[in-house]
């Protein structure tokens, strides 16, 4: 380790490969809680390595190179959640929509590709849900970080303290605020007697997904509604339409098929967020491609929420990321 480092110092670019491209994946994962986005994932792993070999010969060695790389990931997520427009173009539909619920405010998140997550690392399946990842949206930046940091990567006070310039009395206050809002039954939180998800890629989840997929595809609406929980939800990024309980969904999914012309929808199953996931495309459509992504979060044996992903470049890249 120490030879490496010291031959990466003096510009060897393979010797700062094999130092940093163990860390990469779970940068990556890092950038995506933080982000809520894979491409601004992207962007940020894509500095955070530049940054390193720029000040690889400052490291000091005073913190390990992964906290070390992590403060340098952290903060340049805080720079962008801090400067950037995150407001897509809202799509216009092909339908005109029933009146939503609520207008959802976290209309850049995206899917993350199972394919994509650590090999090495054990990833908690709460720690990447589409729950988990868009209450972090709805965070005051620094406390974002400091769950993510604390809670889920398990960093010590000090040196989350030492990541974000700050003391450590201001990293427990944080956290504290933060926990208080990813509760359960917050916004952006499970509902606290919410049935736990079926284990991944059990005969439980196969079995709701199967049911889901072939109603779905059909244009059953009464078959999906009789899958969800009663205070399930649908949601469809980038558009801001949100829809709660099987009455607000049956009426929207009623008027997607409506629109269908009796056109069916083929699902390609992969898996996104450790759920259980789809890759859609409309019967008819010109390439044989991905349209959307669409996720399911289950509770128990049942639907708690689809999240339909309307960006049919999303759907290209999880068909790419998959093995």
């Amino acid at each position: 380790m120490t030879d490496t480092l010291g031959r990466a110092r003096a510009g060897d670019e393979q010797a700062f490969r094999r130092l940093t491209d163990p860390y990469r994946r779970e940068l990556h994962l890092h950038c995506y809680r933080m982000l809520g986005s894979v491409a601004d994932a992207d962007e940020v792993l894509q500095e955070t390595v530049i940054a390193a070999w720029r000040g690889l010969p400052d490291f000091e060695g005073r913190s390990s190179l992964r906290t070390w790389l992590y403060r340098i990931a952290t903060n340049r997520c805080l720079n962008v959640i801090r400067d950037a427009g995150r407001r897509p173009v809202e799509p216009v539909p092909p339908f005109e929509p029933p009146e939503p619920t609520r207008r959802g405010e976290v209309t850049w998140l995206q899917p993350y590709p199972d394919a994509l997550l650590p090999e090495a690392t054990a990833v908690r399946r709460e720690t990447i849900e589409l729950a988990f990842v868009a209450g972090l949206q709805r965070l005051p930046r620094r406390q974002a970080a400091v769950l993510v940091l604390r809670d889920v990567l398990a960093f010590p006070t000090d040196d989350v303290a030492a990541m974000l310039d700050t003391s450590p009395a201001a990293v427990k206050a944080a956290l504290q605020r933060a926990r208080a809002a990813m509760a359960p039954g917050r916004r952006g939180a499970a509902s606290a007697d919410a049935q736990p998800a079926p284990p991944a890629g059990s005969p439980a989840e196969r079995r709701v997904a199967r049911r889901f997929a072939e109603a779905f595809a059909a244009g059953d609406v009464d078959g999906i509604v009789a899958l969800l929980t009663d205070d399930a939800w649908l949601t469809m990024p980038p558009a801001p339409h949100e829809y709660e309980g099987r009455e607000a969904i049956a009426a929207f999914l009623r008027a997607s098929v409506s629109w269908r012309n009796g056109r069916r929808v083929d699902l390609e199953p992969t898996r996104a967020n450790g759920q259980p996931a789809f890759l859609c495309s409309l019967e008819g459509a010109d390439a044989p491609r991905a349209h959307d992504v669409l996720v399911l979060t289950l509770a128990g044996e049942r639907i708690a929420a689809m999240t339909r992903f309307l960006d049919a470049g999303i759907g290209d890249d999880v068909r790419r990321a998959a093995p």
